[in-house]
């Protein structure tokens, strides 16, 4: 059996092996495949691995042999689900790897805006502390978390991760999902409309997946909503906001700040409104990609492939 990686670099860039899976067939491993050359690539291949390489109709024509179609993430925005299902060729995803690190990376956003480490460790640096006649300063405001509001927007795994991490901080939780059951038990948590979730939140973190109906949710009229205080974080799909409206609202002042591990283009191009504005965070797509979540990745892709050889595909999203 045939196996192709298109773009395996992320994944592995030489610190967690393709052996698990190698093991199960010829595997091929490209680092990156421009999108004129996945058709050559892919050709022969029973099995195709993908992270970001776009996969629609038109390679699915041109791949007769293809046979099954792994995503090396969780969302699988990047493959035309319909087109594969038209010809038969199950899209598998892998939903639970990065639960724990994209979760992490949320709160080490919002703690850095709310006690600006970064901004401190470098003034510090520079000389800042050592010229202060007083044992202590800061540059900024310093915030407790405790008693302030999280806004969590998808309330799946990496979602109720997030509001796990804020109810141990003795944070109030608000969440907006399309399903609202199994709600936690704890004080002060609470299911609400997408309205009152960006009217009331002190931190708001994205964590739904990116679909036609919710791209650029966080539009001029939702930022509206949000107090002057508040504070953004997106760690899930570049397009769910709009980033000129963002970008707007930062450098008026109209919210205290935002912190985007994603882009709607990645990388960003140079004109991108938010690299450059004021109070923002820009990460390069970094929330998953630790080592444990990484071999977690590389660990259900194998376990995907083996159950379609067993006759009973899982995780699949088509």
């Amino acid at each position: 059996m045939k196996m192709t990686v298109l773009d395996g670099y992320t994944l592995n860039p030489g610190d967690n092996p393709w052996d698990e899976i190698a093991a199960l067939g010829e595997l091929t491993v490209y680092d990156r495949t421009a999108p004129e050359d996945i058709v050559a690539r892919a050709a022969g291949s029973s099995v195709v691995f993908t992270n970001k390489t776009p996969l629609g109709e038109r390679e699915f024509a041109a791949l007769p042999e293809l046979k099954l179609v792994c995503v090396l993430a969780t969302g699988y925005n990047v493959v035309d689900c319909e087109a594969a299902a038209k010809r038969g060729i199950p899209v598998c995803n892998v939903p639970t790897y990065g639960t724990d690190s994209v979760a992490e990376l949320v709160f080490a956003l919002i703690l850095n805006h709310a006690r600006n480490v970064c901004r401190h460790a470098e003034a510090v640096a520079n000389g800042a502390w050592a010229a202060q006649p007083d044992y202590s300063f800061w540059i900024s405001s310093q915030t407790e978390l405790s008693g302030k509001t999280l806004g969590v927007v998808g309330f799946g795994r990496i979602g109720r991760k997030t509001a796990a991490i804020a109810n141990a901080f003795g944070m109030r939780v608000l969440a907006y999902d399309t399903f609202t059951g199994n709600a936690p038990d704890w004080d002060g948590f609470e299911f609400v409309s997408l309205e009152r979730l960006f009217a009331e939140s002190d931190f708001i973190s994205l964590n739904c997946p990116l679909t036609a109906e919710n791209t650029g949710m966080v539009n001029r009229e939702r930022i509206a909503l949000m107090k002057s205080s508040a504070y953004l974080v997106n760690t899930a799909r570049g397009p769910l906001v709009d980033e000129a409206a963002l970008a707007e609202a930062l450098n008026s002042g109209k919210i205290a700040g935002a912190a985007l591990d994603v882009l709607a283009v990645e990388p960003p191009k140079a004109d991108n409104p938010l690299i450059g504005a004021k109070n923002v965070t820009v990460t390069p797509h970094i929330a998953w990609a630790t080592l444990e979540a990484r071999k977690r990745l590389m660990h259900i892709a194998a376990e995907n492939v083996k159950a379609w050889l067993g006759g009973s595909p899982v995780n699949r999203v088509n």
